[in-house]
C-alpha cells in the first residue's frame, strides 16, 4: 500500500456522503409475503436503522421518530425472525440492548446487565406470552400464574448501586452492559433516597428504576428556557434526558426530577420471593413506587388492569407507553432467564399508535455501508405525539411503488408508542396534478456506478434492495465501513466520529482501516501536522494519537464486529469470539471454511448455535476474498485482540460444546441451552470430534449414536444437573 503522508492543505468541512436522519418506520410489505432473500435485506436494513435511532435516542436524548413507529420496526424485525429463524441477525435489534454510552461521563460495567423488555401491541400478543412462558416451563394452563402489572414510564432508565446502605454509583442504561456514571447528578433527585437505613437492606444492592418529569414541570421548565432563551424540549422524557445528563451537577438540581423504582440488578440478597414482595420492600425502605402498580392473577385482570390505565393515560401528570407484566415468582423468573436483549418473564404491553398528516417534499436516495440504496422521505415538519418528525424511510422501491407515494403528496404518518412514524400511504384526494411516479434510480448517486437488484441464486427471486456494484471504489460504502469500524459497539476510538472520518477520508488521509494505526506515524515523518489543522491543536491531536494506540488491544468479539461482514453483528461477534478463542484460530478456521463449503471447519461454523447457514455462508464468502483476507492478515499486525473471557469461569461446562437431544424431564430443551450458555458452555446443533458432552434424553436418536461412535462423553439429564450443581 503507498504510503500516505498529510494534506497541506486546510481539511475541508464537506461530508463525502451526507446523511440525513433516518426514522425508524415499520413496512407494510406483508411479513408472509417476503421471501429469504427478501428477509434477509429487510432485517440487515432494520438493524442498521433501529441501531441509528437507539443511538439518537440514548446518547443524543434527541429521537427523530416515535416510539410507535420504533416500535412497529421491532415488530416487524420480531415477525421477520420468528418466521425466518434461520436469519436472525446477532446484532438484531433483539438482541441489542440501547446505544453505547456518550462520551460526557465515565463509563460503569453493570454487574448484572441492564436489559430491556419485549413489546406486544394487543390482546393476542400478551396472550401469547403467557403461553410461552407455560411452554418452556412446561406447566399446564390450571397452574396459577400471577402477574405484577404496572405502567411502562417514559423516562430515563437508571441504577442506583447502594454499598453500606450509602448510594455510591448511580449509572445510565447505556448499550446495557456499559453505562454512563452519573452518580453526582442523581444525588441531586430528592425522590431518591442517599442513605438506606433498614437493617434488612442488602450489602450491596442496585435499585433501578426510571427518571421522568412530569408534565406541569416540563411546562414550567420549557417557560423558563424560552425567556432565558435557552433550549427548548421536545417532550418531557427528553427535558428528563437532557437534565440528568447536565456536565455541572447543579443544573440538575434545578430541574425538577422525580423516580419510580421498579428493578434490580446486582444484589447480595432479597427480601422476599416475588416480585411483588421486592416491591413492598422497596416502599419500606423509602423507594418510590408507582400508586398504578398492581399484582394481578389472570389473562383477564392483567388485560383489564391495561384498559382502565389506558383509559386514565390522559389524566396523569406524567408520559407513559404502555404496562409492563412480570411473571411474580422469582425462582420461575430464574429458570426463564433472558433471550437477547429481553427477559423471557417479562414485557411490555404498549399503547395504540397517534397518527398526523404532512406533506412529502421529496425523497431522497441514501448509499448505507453495503452499498444498499435507501429511499428517505423528507417530510414538512410535523408534531407527532410531542415529537417533530422531518423524515421517513421508505424501505425500497417496491415499497414506494406499492403505497405509490409521489413527491408532493400528503401523507399519513403513524406513531405507536411515543418515539417514532412511519407512512402509512397518500391521501389521494389532496394530491397534486403534477405529482408523478417516483422513478428509482438505477445508477449510484455517490459513485455513478450501476445499481442492481441481485437475484437469489437458491430462489430465483429478486431482491427487495437495490445495491451499488461501486463496492470499494464508491465513497459511499469505504466511507460508512470505516465509521462502521470506529463505531461504538466495534473500535469505539475517542475522538475518531463520523464527522473526523468523513474530513479524514475526504482529504485523503485514511481511506481503510490501516491506516487509522499508521496515522501517527505518518504524522511525524509529514510536512503538514494535524495539530496545525484547523479547529485542532497539539493537545487535541496527541489525544487522537493516545486514543488510536489505546485500541491497539479490543476484545475479539470487537475485532470480529468490526470488519462488516454481513449478517455479522454484535452478538454474532461474541458467538464467534467465545466459540473460537483467539484471532489467530478465528481467521486460520475461517479460511478453511471459506476453501470448502464441505470441510469440518466449515461445518463446525455452521453448527454453532446461534449462527445459522445465512450467517455462515456470509462469513465463508468474506474470508475467501482474498482482499478481505490481506486486510485482516495486516490489522492482526497492528492490533492485538484479546480473548473473550466465559461467561461463568467456575463453572465446570465452562468452554466445553454441548449438544442436547431427545427429550429432557425436569426442564424444557430451550431452558437446558440458555443455562448451559449462563455457565459458559458452547451449545451446539450437531454432534462432532469436538463435542464434550451429549446430554441425552428419551427419544434420543441420530444424535445419541453419532456420540457414541465418536466417543464423546454421553449424559443422562440427571448426570448433567449434577455435573453442573
Amino acid at each position: 500500500m503507498a504510503k500516505k503522508t498529510l494534506s497541506k492543505k486546510t481539511p475541508s468541512k464537506k461530508s463525502v456522503n451526507k446523511k440525513t436522519a433516518k426514522q425508524d418506520a415499520a413496512a407494510e410489505m406483508a411479513v408472509d409475503a417476503l421471501t429469504e432473500a427478501d428477509a434477509t435485506e429487510e432485517l440487515a436494513r432494520l438493524a442498521d436503522e433501529i441501531a441509528h435511532h437507539d443511538a439518537l435516542y440514548y446518547q443524543k436524548d434527541d429521537p427523530e421518530i416515535s416510539d410507535a413507529d420504533y416500535d412497529r420496526l421491532r415488530q416487524r424485525n420480531e415477525a421477520i425472525e420468528a418466521r425466518f429463524p434461520g436469519l436472525v441477525r446477532e446484532d438484531s435489534p433483539t438482541r441489542r440492548v440501547g446505544a453505547a454510552p456518550s462520551d460526557g461521563f465515565s463509563k460503569v460495567t453493570h454487574a448484572v446487565p441492564m436489559l430491556s423488555l419485549g413489546n406486544v401491541f394487543d390482546d393476542e400478543g400478551v396472550r401469547d406470552f403467557v403461553d410461552r412462558i407455560r411452554r418452556f416451563l412446561g406447566l399446564d394452563a390450571d397452574i396459577p400464574l400471577d402477574f405484577t402489572t404496572e405502567p411502562k414510564i417514559d423516562g430515563l432508565s437508571i441504577g442506583l448501586r447502594y454499598e453500606g446502605g450509602k448510594l455510591v454509583q448511580a449509572a445510565t442504561r447505556g448499550d446495557g452492559y456499559v453505562g454512563e456514571n452519573v452518580t453526582a447528578n442523581v444525588s441531586t433527585i430528592g425522590d431518591i433516597p442517599k442513605q438506606v437505613k433498614a437493617r434488612d437492606f442488602p450489602d450491596p444492592f442496585e435499585v433501578r428504576g426510571e427518571i421522568y418529569m412530569s408534565h406541569s414541570a416540563f411546562a414550567a421548565l420549557n417557560a423558563e428556557q424560552e425567556k432565558a432563551g435557552g433550549k427548548i424540549f421536545a417532550n418531557p422524557r427528553n427535558a428528563a434526558a437532557g437534565s440528568l445528563r447536565q456536565l455541572d451537577p447543579s443544573v440538575t438540581a434545578s430541574r425538577p426530577l422525580q423516580f419510580f423504582a421498579y428493578a434490580w440488578g446486582e444484589a447480595a440478597s432479597l427480601p422476599a420471593d416475588t416480585q411483588w414482595g421486592v416491591y413492598e420492600a422497596f416502599a419500606k425502605w423509602g423507594f418510590p413506587l408507582n400508586p398504578l402498580a398492581k399484582l394481578t392473577s389472570s389473562l383477564d385482570e392483567m388485560l383489564n388492569t391495561y384498559r382502565e390505565i389506558e383509559e386514565g393515560r390522559a389524566g396523569l401528570d406524567y408520559d407513559i407507553d404502555g404496562i409492563v407484566y412480570k411473571l411474580d415468582r422469582l425462582d420461575l423468573q430464574e429458570r426463564l432467564g433472558f433471550v437477547s436483549r429481553s427477559p423471557r418473564w417479562a414485557i411490555a404491553h404498549k399503547f395504540p399508535a397517534e397518527k398526523a398528516t404532512t406533506v412529502l417534499r421529496d425523497i431522497e436516495i441514501q448509499v448505507g455501508r453495503t452499498g444498499a440504496l435507501t429511499p428517505v422521505a423528507k417530510l414538512e415538519p410535523v408534531t407527532v405525539g410531542g415529537v417533530v418528525v422531518q423524515n421517513a424511510t421508505l424501505h425500497n422501491e417496491d415499497e414506494i411503488t406499492r403505497k405509490d407515494v409521489r413527491i408532493g403528496d400528503t401523507v399519513i404518518l403513524q406513531r405507536a408508542g411515543d418515539v417514532i412514524p412511519q407512512i402509512l400511504g397518500p391521501v389521494l384526494d389532496k394530491r397534486p396534478k403534477s405529482a408523478k411516479p417516483f422513478l428509482f434510480p438505477t445508477v449510484c448517486p455517490a459513485c455513478g456506478s450501476h445499481a442492481v437488484r441481485e437475484i437469489n441464486p437458491n430462489t430465483g427471486k429478486v431482491d427487495a434492495v437495490r445495491r451499488c456494484t461501486g463496492g470499494l471504489i464508491c465513497p459511499a460504502q469505504r466511507v460508512e465501513r470505516l465509521k462502521h469500524f470506529v463505531s461504538r459497539n466495534a473500535f469505539d476510538i475517542e475522538g475518531l466520529g463520523e464527522k473526523n472520518i468523513e474530513t479524514f477520508y475526504d482529504e485523503g488521509l485514511i481511506q481503510s482501516p490501516l491506516d487509522i494505526f499508521t496515522l501517527a506515524a505518518r504524522d511525524a515523518d509529514g510536512e503538514q501536522k494535524l495539530a496545525d489543522w484547523e479547529g485542532w491543536g497539539k493537545t487535541s491531536a496527541q489525544k487522537l494519537f493516545d486514543a488510536i494506540a489505546a485500541r491497539r488491544s479490543v476484545s475479539l468479539d470487537r475485532f470480529i464486529y468490526a470488519l462488516g461482514i454481513r449478517h455479522v453483528g454484535e452478538i454474532t461477534g461474541r458467538l464467534l469470539a467465545r466459540n473460537y478463542g483467539t484471532a489467530e484460530h478465528f481467521v486460520e478456521a475461517m479460511g478453511e471454511a471459506a476453501k470448502d463449503r464441505e470441510s469440518t471447519a466449515y461445518s463446525e461454523l455452521e453448527n454453532i448455535d446461534g449462527i445459522g447457514p445465512t450467517a455462515a455462508a456470509a462469513i465463508a464468502d468474506f474470508f475467501g476474498e482474498p482482499h478481505n483476507v490481506a486486510v485482516v492478515e495486516e490489522l492482526l499486525k497492528d492490533v492485538s485482540p484479546t480473548p473473550l473471557e466465559a461467561v461463568d469461569q467456575g463453572s465446570p461446562v465452562s468452554g466445553k460444546t454441548v449438544v442436547f437431544t431427545g427429550t429432557l424431564e425436569h426442564m424444557t430443551r430451550a431452558e437446558a441451552k440458555a443455562q448451559a450458555e449462563r455457565l459458559g458452555a458452547k451449545v451446539a446443533g450437531s454432534v462432532s470430534k469436538k463435542t464434550d458432552y451429549v446430554v441425552a434424553g428419551p427419544g434420543a436418536g441420530s444424535k445419541l449414536k453419532n456420540a457414541k461412535d465418536l466417543g464423546v462423553d454421553v449424559l443422562t439429564e440427571d448426570e448433567w444437573l449434577k455435573l453442573i450443581g
